[in-house]
């Protein structure tokens, strides 16, 4: 299967919200297989993002006053969209990032089916609900949720057809418009999914891609939109809340992780390895919620170790547009020299390879092994910094006690897995951990997958969730609507007002025993 066409790209480019982008300075894009250029992309500046904040705003209160149910035909068509041009989005994601298409396959039914969550479920979300009272009877409250009204979207190269659109969907059912810098490496999966965004019916305004620097155009998105979404690493998501926080405007992040996986001496270790290796490996460890430290009881440490490097050794890797390969490259130099520079410390510090560790280059300039480390320590870089690459270390420890205290002692908190022996001892264990997901007998995907559920970080993993209720109201402002009747504060017809005041303590307090008071 071939990566995509220079024609394909250029239908593209010409969606992203730049004005005369033919007189525009150029950005390589390279294809990461073979870290060649495949395309170019026009670089938009702070000018293009005020205008497309300007056209959005002006076209987002008629988007606003459709209902909600009619605009999640948009969503869903979108769904049905992404379904029918899965080959293609999956093409252009491997292309950018240099995943294994198994991946690409994650993503891009991740994509259809929160779009289809949102356009089924967020109508009923947002809808008027009533609220108690202060006075039964006589105060008639009614809760509205009005759009944020212009959402900025940040979002990474990872994941970049996922976290390109599975918060703008949300945002675009709530009734907002969206302008969304994508990361300057993968700006052409956020067009990718625009045009199918524009074919479904959503008018191009809504859904404004304009690529170009962070620091110019990300700044820009911070300075002038109502609400920021952003998904990176900590240092850069503690900045953009700063500013945030500055304009008084809403703010939420997926940030980094240092994701622990525990296995219990009664777990089945043969699930476990096999559990491990696509928790840990998925997207070449490029993954947030990838797991980057397994903790393991001694009594089976040495046959899970054992059998998990084996298991990791053949696992295949190749840069080919099919599902046959199990990895595939990294998707930047810069990717490849962090993952060297931390298993180059570990070992020169003392750790032991069990598998990989090196480079692959036969495969092509992006290409490492999936690697596992034992004997890591405290003073090693990888030991609690974030990879976010092929690398876990495994740790034998006595009890499954310390293993969820050594699971506990990161700043992180984004995700965690439990292989156990029995669901009762995995529920256990998990209720235990300080993380915003934690998966049982699966490494990241059950949560994840679970649109109905929020998703994000605690610690300095995150700010704020998305999927779910959680994720799809952040985008509002709620708006309480209070009508009094007949009587109020100041009294009540009929009634002298000193008898009034006076009894108005104790009526009170009699409201305790009627029914939700």
């Amino acid at each position: 299967m071939p990566k995509p066409t220079s024609a394909y790209f250029e239908r593209l480019a010409a969606l992203a919200a730049i004005d005369d982008p033919a007189a525009r300075p150029t950005k390589p894009v390279l294809e990461a297989y073979s870290a060649t250029e495949m395309a170019t992309i026009p670089v938009g500046d702070a000018d293009d993002l005020t205008r497309a904040v300007e056209r959005a705003r002006a076209a987002q209160p008629a988007w606003a006053a459709r209902k909600p149910a009619e605009r999640a035909k948009v969503l869903n068509a979108f769904s049905e969209l992404v379904h029918s041009r899965a080959d293609e989005l999956m093409d252009v994601a491997q292309a950018e990032t240099g995943k294994a298409r198994i991946y690409a396959q994650e993503e891009v039914l991740d994509v259809a089916l929160t779009a289809r969550y949102y356009a089924t479920h967020g109508p009923k979300m947002l809808a008027d609900r009533k609220a108690a009272g202060m006075i039964p009877g006589a105060t008639d409250v009614r809760v509205r949720y009005q759009p944020k009204g212009v959402v900025g979207v940040i979002s990474p190269w990872n994941y970049p057809l996922t976290l390109a659109v599975s918060d703008a969907v949300a945002a675009l059912i709530a009734g907002n418009a969206v302008v969304i810098k994508p990361d300057s490496n993968t700006p052409y999966c956020a067009l990718a999914l625009a045009e199918l965004l524009y074919e479904a019916g959503l008018p191009r305004e809504l859904y404004a891609v304009v690529p170009g620097p962070g620091s110019v155009v990300g700044q820009a998105i911070v300075e002038q939109t109502d609400y920021v979404m952003f998904t990176g690493s900590s240092a850069t998501g503690s900045t953009l809340a700063q500013q945030a926080g500055k304009r008084l405007i809403g703010f939420s992040a997926e940030l980094g992780g240092k994701n622990p996986l525990i296995i219990t001496a009664d777990a089945d270790v043969d699930h476990a390895v096999a559990g491990a290796a696509r928790a840990c490996f998925s997207n070449s460890g490029q993954l947030c919620i990838s797991i980057e430290r397994i903790y393991v009881e001694k009594a089976i440490a040495d046959e899970f170790s054992r059998k998990f490097a084996e298991f990791v050794e053949n696992m295949k890797l190749d840069g080919t547009y099919d599902l046959a390969p199990d990895m595939g490259s990294l998707a930047s130099a810069a990717q490849v020299e962090t993952i060297e520079a931390h298993v180059a410390d570990a070992v020169a510090k003392g750790a032991t390879v069990l598998a990989g560790g090196r480079k692959r280059a036969d495969l092509g300039p992006l290409f490492y092994a999936p690697t596992v480390l034992t004997g890591v320590t405290d003073e090693m870089e990888c030991f609690r910094n974030e990879t976010f690459g092929p690398l876990v270390s495994i740790y034998p420890v006595d009890s499954v006690e310390e293993a969820i205290e050594r699971a506990n002692d990161t700043e992180y908190g984004l995700n965690a897995s439990v292989f156990a022996g029995n669901a009762a001892q995995a529920q256990k264990i998990a209720e235990q951990l300080r993380a915003g997901t934690v998966n049982i007998n699966e490494g990241y995907a059950a949560a994840w997958g679970s649109t109905a559920a929020p998703m994000g970080g605690m610690g300095i993993s995150g700010v704020g969730r998305r999927h779910g209720e959680e994720g799809l109201l952040k985008y509002t402002e709620p708006q309480t609507i209070a009508a009094q009747r007949f009587m109020g504060l100041d009294g009540m017809p009929g009634v002298p007002r000193d008898v009034f005041l006076k009894l108005t303590p104790l009526a009170i307090r009699t409201l305790k025993y009627l029914p939700g008071r």
